[in-house]
């Protein structure tokens, strides 16, 4: 008898032409590290009196679908979960290619995402899945992954087969957290000593009265785009722009392997007003989380060079 094994489960993933219908084709083979999703549908305690102090059965409560995928951020893939977030990318260049990313759009796709696992033969689709929110931490050593929150509309049952077939792979290397900078006004800041991305689409679940007791779709909500740092104390410098309430351009954040980079823009962010507290005999450091503006243009952007044509 096989048993499943996480080495040996695989991740399709299609854009949805309509929202909550999967498609036959277009599947490709992403990498992944962890995932959370599945459909679940709790049972609710019956309440009926006069049948005696057993109880009668218990009913299903409505169908929920939410989880995280935990996906490296790589040199191609992670342009997957890009456009998953920001929408439709502008594609500039003839190889490399350069996909520039902006928050903000009204319309955003929906996708079906196969996850499997061979060993059992079980296959399942969660479809009508947005993604709503993208956090990365980014740190002086080890490996660099981003955690994708998805709010998806159902998932098909387990089934022997495949629908999304033999679908292409879609991986490379993996960016370095070690190549990690954070550049204010152009000039890279050296004090930082990590620092986490966190962005959300803020969607509304369409809550309608449903046979099958799932969502009826999705409203993008206002974007939130939000960034913790942690910086030596070693200068005046950033405690000077949140007391005295500037916001500072933070367009170049990210990785850079050989021709290919990730960098990911906050044009206008206000650091609050932090504590300085001293524990011991060691350096100071200062926590501050900032938010992100976007008064007059986009709260949060990403550029990905690679060598993927399309997104």
């Amino acid at each position: 008898m096989a048993y499943g094994m996480g080495i040996n489960a695989t991740m399709s993933v299609v854009d949805e032409a309509t929202y909550g219908v999967v498609p036959s084709t277009g599947f490709r083979k992403l990498p992944f590290v962890s995932h959370s999703m599945g459909e679940e549908r709790p049972l609710i305690e019956d309440d009926q009196l006069g049948f005696g102090r057993e109880g009668r059965d218990p009913s299903y409560d409505v169908a929920t679908n939410d989880g995280d995928i935990v996906v490296p951020v790589d040199l191609a893939a992670i342009g997957v979960w890009l456009k998953g977030f920001f929408g439709n990318q502008t594609t500039t260049g003839a190889g490399p290619y350069s996909h520039f990313f902006e928050s903000g759009k009204a319309l955003l796709p929906s996708r079906s995402i196969e996850i499997g696992n061979p060993d059992v033969a079980a296959f399942s689709v969660h479809y009508g899945a947005v993604v709503n929110q993208i956090r990365i931490q980014m740190a002086r050593s080890g490996l660099l992954s981003a955690t994708v929150s998805l709010i998806a509309k159902g998932e098909t049952a387990a089934s022997p087969t495949s629908v999304a077939g033999t679908p292409a792979a879609l991986a490379g290397p993996r960016f370095a957290q070690a190549s990690g900078t954070i550049s204010r006004n152009g000039v890279v800041l050296g004090n930082i000593v990590s620092a986490d991305i966190s962005i959300s689409n803020g969607f509304e679940k369409i809550e309608v009265l449903s046979a099958d007791g799932r969502i009826g779709g999705v409203i993008p909500g206002v974007v939130q785009a939000a960034l913790r740092i942690s910086a030596r104390f070693n200068n005046l410098d950033l405690l000077t722009s949140a007391t005295d309430g500037t916001p500072i351009d933070l367009g170049d954040m990210g990785w850079t392997f050989g021709d290919n980079r990730l960098r990911f823009g906050m044009p206008r962010v206000f650091l609050p007003r932090v504590k300085r507290p001293i524990s011991g005999p060691g350096g100071i450091v200062q926590e501050f989380n900032c938010q992100a503006s976007g008064d007059g243009g986009h709260k949060v952007n990403a550029t990905l060079v690679n060598t993927v044509p399309n997104y």
